[in-house]
């Protein structure tokens, strides 16, 4: 076999590892509007990886922030970023959209 033959057939392996990931993977979607989240709890299931987009639909910034969870990112006001969380433990992790503490409130629930 060739250097570039091998070379194709682990990337092609390589490829189909990384596929397997993403299907075990929970993608959750949750949007700011108005200064709150919604849906204000998200569901996953325990000792997976979660991505979560995270779409804002106010004009202003937001900072999605997790102390639990250990993520603080910003949002900018019409637009999404996406949030990676590790595998977690059953359990309630609490966030916030730190700009509006007292309105932006939500729980990622684990079973």
């Amino acid at each position: 076999m060739t250097s570039s033959r091998i070379l194709l057939v682990v990337a092609a392996l390589a490829a189909g590892a990384g596929a397997a990931v993403a299907a075990d993977e929970t993608s959750l979607e949750i949007s700011i509007k108005d200064h709150r989240f919604s849906p204000g709890e998200l569901h996953a299931p325990a000792d997976k990886p979660i991505t979560i987009v995270v779409k804002n639909l106010d004009s202003t910034p937001e900072e999605f922030e997790s102390k639990a969870l250990k993520i603080e990112k910003v949002v900018a006001g019409s637009a999404e970023i996406t949030v990676r969380v590790r595998p977690l433990k059953p359990g309630r992790y609490h966030f916030v959209g730190e700009y509006h503490e007292a309105t932006a409130k939500g729980d990622l629930v684990v079973e």
